[in-house]
């Protein structure tokens, strides 16, 4: 059984790796070590050791618990903003059609 390598495009591997390095150095100002981090989140320690190395096969909710837990912000710099702007987001989805298709192609009626 032959399995298929992703590969991530260098924009995705560098904002993992930057999210990871956030995560570790947020634990340490916090004076958290690994163990105590991945208590908390409820996950292994080489787990916490793979997402503060930014690895892509990590899930991204643990990604975004231990971001949360050791105080790195998503997405907005209070959480309690982040309500709102989910509120804005599906305001804009709404206003865009639900399926998106490919455009068709031009007719040539150059004959």
């Amino acid at each position: 059984m032959k399995t298929h390598t992703r590969t991530y495009s260098r924009v995705t591997r560098e904002a993992l790796t930057m999210m990871g390095g956030l995560i570790r150095l947020a634990r340490k100002q916090r004076k958290m070590s690994e163990a105590d981090l991945s208590a908390r989140i409820g996950i292994a320690r080489s787990t916490l050791q793979l997402i503060e190395k930014g690895h892509p096969k990590v899930e991204i909710g643990l990604v975004f618990e231990a971001a949360t837990l050791a105080g790195v912000p998503l997405f907005v710099d209070e959480p309690s903003r982040l309500a709102p702007e989910i509120s804005r987001v599906n305001d804009k989805l709404a206003l865009l059609p639900q399926a998106v298709r490919r455009p068709r192609s031009e007719v040539k009626d150059d004959f």
